[in-house]
């Protein structure tokens, strides 16, 4: 009996033992480590939040923000990549929520969108449809896609030198200066973030307007 007893408390020992070194692990070591990485570099964990000139939050830069003007009001604003949605195929993204569609390249009502969406860009930027590239006239998986391609900015460059004031030469050099290469020199494409364009244009949002 007492052989038994004893083999008891060892196993209970042991038990007890790997509780507490799992529990130490597990739930302290593992999530303050995740904690510590998440702290290293500039884009940490508090959702990499974008400030303008006065120190004002105006989002992140992760995050489509497209800012809209009333219609016929002068366009000083970079766009970024529509939503599209039944009611309106020109809607720009909503940072409250994604908004993946599963339409193919097939889809009637997503080729009448593209179509419809080639025509108001081309207008808005006074140029022909044919030179509206294609992420202009489609949304991203999420629908927060904060970045549009080099092209799509390019087109976008003669309006915001003549409603900004600016020159070609300085909105295009805005532009660069907000441009990313592909990630690790290989992977994906060349992408401008459409935010820090409008901030380093002298653009916040109306809460932080002064």
């Amino acid at each position: 009996m007492s052989t038994l007893v004893s083999g008891l408390v060892r196993q209970c020992v042991a038990a007890i033992g790997i509780l507490l070194a799992l529990t130490v692990i597990v739930g302290v070591a593992y999530p303050a480590t995740v904690w510590a990485v998440s702290r290293i570099g500039t884009d940490s964990a508090e959702g990499s939040q974008t400030t303008d000139a006065a120190g004002c939050n105006v989002g992140s830069s992760l995050i489509g923000i497209d800012p809209q003007v009333p219609a016929g009001q002068p366009d000083p604003y970079l766009h970024a990549r529509v939503l599209g949605s039944p009611d309106d195929p020109m809607a720009p993204g909503d940072p409250a929520a994604s908004a993946a569609g599963n339409k193919g390249p097939n889809n009637d009502d997503l080729l009448a969108w593209i179509e419809q969406r080639r025509a108001v860009i081309a207008q808005r930027e006074g140029v022909t449809p044919s030179a509206v590239p294609a992420d202009a006239v489609t949304g991203s998986g999420s629908g927060l896609d904060p970045d549009i391609s080099p092209a799509y900015a390019a087109l976008q460059i003669p309006r915001l030198a003549a409603e900004n004031r600016l020159s070609t030469g300085q909105v295009q050099t805005i532009v660069d200066e907000n441009t990313e290469g592909r990630q690790w020199g290989f992977l994906g494409q060349p992408r401008v973030n459409v935010l820090k364009v409008n901030l380093a244009l002298g653009h916040t949002v109306p809460a932080c307007q002064r």
